[in-house]
């Protein structure tokens, strides 16, 4: 089984510059979480430390092992609904960590048409459109309406009777959601290698 890992050997500079980019983009991601709970009342996030950059406590050895084992992290940022003000407050919280995402996926392309503009090795803008890619992918995946990711929160301030639906038919969803997700990961980067492309030749057309 061809696992992460072994692109240390075969292309130590792809290896660590796509780990690097996930690293930085998941503590982003858990950092805007952790502060937009401040900003709705909610310290328990700060409290425990995570309005900070520093990956080891956004994300935890065990999840950065795991990225550069077979190339799957996660990161945990912990917040109490009931202290936040607002009934939409959880919603925004968990709303805060893929925009982020979206918002950095901007960032990379926008810095990609820069690079190609600018002459930049072929390597760099590479590395520039797949930061693109792979924000734009965790910003579509933490919003699937899967119970443990963001998608879930924001869809039950919709349907706020969602969460005392029992607890069979919630693992049972959680299930057939999850099987979904793992069967459909490639459409998701195929979706968002179509994002970024688009973006990047819309700039272009802006401003070639």
């Amino acid at each position: 089984m061809n696992i992460f890992l072994s692109y240390l050997w075969r292309d130590p500079r792809l290896f660590f510059t796509i780990s690097l980019i996930v690293i930085f983009s998941v503590t982003c991601h858990e950092f805007f979480h952790a502060w937009c709970a401040l900003k709705v009342g909610d310290s328990t996030a700060a409290d425990a430390g995570h309005l900070t950059f520093n990956p080891f406590r956004q994300m935890g050895p065990v999840s950065l092992v795991m990225l550069l084992l077979v190339g799957f992290c996660w990161g945990a940022v912990p917040v109490n609904p009931a202290r936040m003000r607002g009934r939409h407050a959880p919603a925004l919280v968990a709303a805060a960590g893929p925009v982020t995402n979206f918002v950095l996926a901007l960032l990379f392309v926008t810095l990609c048409y820069l690079a190609v503009k600018a002459g930049a090795n072929q390597f760099a803008c590479h590395m520039l459109h797949y930061g693109a890619v792979l924000n734009f992918v965790l910003f579509l995946f933490n919003l699937l309406p899967i119970p443990g990711l963001d998608g879930f929160t924001v869809l039950c301030d919709f349907f706020p009777k969602l969460p005392a639906i029992s607890s069979e038919t919630v693992r049972g969803a959680f299930f057939v959601l999850v099987v979904l997700a793992i069967a459909f990961v490639d459409k998701l980067f195929r979706l968002a290698e179509f994002a970024a492309g688009f973006l990047l030749v819309l700039l272009e057309r802006c401003f070639g």
